[in-house]
């Protein structure tokens, strides 16, 4: 089983800065959007665990490097890795890769993402739900 599971998206005008390059802090939304989809795959549903769980994933900490420029028109695969399923917390290995037409990639940039579990209410650390373990698990397993 795979741990891996990749996103593409587009570079658009807007994510490009007056050089034509992609602005450093969007990579956080690029890594932002693959983890919901890829929480998505596993059948969870971030509404419900708020709604029904009381309980919402925010993150704690965030390192990123990057290794080369991505720009406009460039198609990226945005990488999503578990390093670590604790019992409140995930860490994430993330990268993002340019597609060229050939086929080859050129790793742009990696992140390393730790992300909480906490109680929508108080703020305060809470397990995640059993089942979400469980689905994520079945899905993906852990690393």
């Amino acid at each position: 089983m795979s741990n891996e599971y990749g996103w593409h998206i587009r570079v658009y005008y807007e994510d490009t800065d007056a050089g034509g390059i992609v602005f450093y802090a969007n990579y956080l939304k690029f890594f932002e959007r693959a983890r919901t989809e890829w929480l998505r795959a596993c059948g969870v549903d971030q509404h419900e665990l708020a709604a029904q769980y009381g309980v919402i994933f925010v993150v704690k900490n965030v390192a990123v490097d990057y290794h080369a420029p991505a720009q406009l028109d460039d198609e990226l695969n945005v990488t999503v890795v578990v390093r670590r399923l604790g019992r409140a917390s995930l860490e994430f290995r993330q990268e993002a890769w340019r597609m060229g037409c050939d086929g080859a990639r050129t790793l742009i940039a990696t992140g390393d993402v730790k992300v909480g579990c906490i109680d929508a209410k108080s703020l305060r650390p809470s397990p995640i739900p059993d089942h979400v373990t469980e689905k994520i698990k079945a899905k993906y397993g852990t690393a």
